[in-house]
């Protein structure tokens, strides 16, 4: 097999229009020049990024959340995660989302990766965060944000990805981030 060169496939633009500025998410629709040297159009979502926390009780055990997620219209079970604010740090975002939502703050942090969520159509990127050596606290979620805390064991949580309880794609990533640490197969 003849060895691939990326180059041929990059898309290079020629013009970038704002169709959308809102207080969140901005859309963009660019012009770009394809590697036929043809034109396209991608639209996109341009988003600030964010975090996903994985807290694990040495017990087996992990945080999770239950949240109405409207886009959706139902209550969706998720790691713990949230925006990054202008000038935040990943880390700090995660210490943050982690309090605000669940109240728990952690002893230990371990950057694990990143993920893009929706490749297709936004740049969104989020990076994974393990959180051990965790200590209750009270939660103070944003004034428009309902959830509920929920601690599940971790074989829970794989039987809920499988069984369709878990549906989230971020969730569903984390999920195998957290197999593969428990199971000694990747480190952290």
């Amino acid at each position: 097999m003849a060895l691939q060169r990326d180059s041929d496939i990059i898309e290079t633009p020629i013009d970038s229009v704002s169709v959308y500025d809102g207080s969140f998410l901005k859309v963009r629709r660019d012009t770009v020049r394809l590697p036929n040297g043809h034109q396209g159009t991608r639209e996109y979502i341009v988003h600030p990024g964010a975090v996903v926390v994985i807290a694990l009780f040495d017990d087996d055990y992990v945080v999770m959340v239950r949240q109405y997620r409207y886009p959706v219209q139902r209550v969706i079970v998720e790691f713990p995660a949230g925006k990054l604010d202008p000038g935040e740090t990943p880390l700090a975002c995660a210490q943050r989302e982690l309090l605000e939502e669940t109240g728990y703050t952690a002893g230990r942090w371990t950057a694990a990766g990143e993920m893009h969520l929706a490749v297709g159509y936004s740049d969104e990127i989020i990076h994974i965060y393990f959180a051990t050596e965790l200590t209750a606290g009270e939660s103070s979620p944003d004034e428009d944000e309902f959830l509920n805390v929920e601690v599940m064991a971790v074989e829970r949580v794989i039987e809920a990805c499988r069984d369709g309880g878990i549906t989230d794609a971020k969730s569903l990533s984390c999920a195998l981030w957290l197999q593969n640490v428990r199971d000694g197969k990747w480190l952290v």
